[in-house]
């Protein structure tokens, strides 16, 4: 049982190098670390500060009030974008909120009015993921924009260091990639906080069954 705990808790635990961002700041937390997952198993025993919740379907108030129970953490929740956009994204957004999300995402192509109407209605921060430092990553943090999520590949460091270069103090959140390499590379160029993309839960439980597997065999043998 014993090995077994080790092997789950290590594959769930973010990359130590995380814990070198400045973080940003939500629900009174540091943050420095959020898990890029809805899965509940994998969110209950990740030891990420956060999470970042966001899927390709439009926002479900039943999948938010799971996740903000479950989670013992912030969430930040995606609420809209190029499926869901408009009123129906901002009566989702204040949903959300009212459910004790810590901030809300959009995506890159959300339409401006919908984050000017968001960022005035809403008391939490409204993120917004971003692919470049381009002009519609300005209009949209000149709509008002909390913080910015970058999402831009292995461009990601790049784009962030022209976004602090740009932007200054804005929180900055981004992917960090598949490396420790990598994710240093990112907080060096001005990522405050770094999301992850953990294992998926097939690849856990394979692992798991093996070793449950190797144990019994030696079991027998002995």
């Amino acid at each position: 049982m014993h090995d077994t705990a080790s092997i789950f808790h290590a594959d769930l635990a973010v990359p130590a190098v995380i814990r070198t961002a400045p973080g940003v700041f939500a629900q009174g937390r540091r943050i420095r670390s959020l898990v890029f997952s809805t899965d509940l198993a994998i969110i209950c025993h990740c030891d990420a500060d956060a999470v970042l919740a966001v899927y390709p379907f439009t926002c479900q108030p039943a999948i938010t009030q799971a996740l903000v129970a479950a989670s013992q953490r912030p969430v930040l929740n995606g609420v809209g974008g190029s499926i869901t956009h408009g009123e129906r994204c901002i009566e989702v957004a204040l949903h959300s909120e009212m459910q004790g999300v810590a901030g809300v995402v959009v995506n890159t192509s959300i339409p401006i009015d919908t984050v000017e109407a968001l960022t005035e209605r809403l008391n939490v921060p409204v993120v917004v993921t971003v692919c470049a430092d381009d002009a519609v990553a300005a209009r949209q943090i000149e709509a008002g924009a909390t913080m910015v999520n970058v999402a831009a590949g292995a461009r990601t460091a790049e784009v962030v260091s022209s976004l602090r270069r740009r932007y200054g103090d804005m929180p900055i959140i981004a992917t960090g990639g598949r490396t420790d390499e990598s994710i240093a590379r990112t907080i060096e160029a001005g990522a405050d906080a770094i999301s992850w993309t953990p294992p998926d839960i097939r690849v856990l439980e394979r692992a798991v069954m093996e070793k449950a597997r190797r144990l019994a065999a030696e079991q027998l043998k002995a």
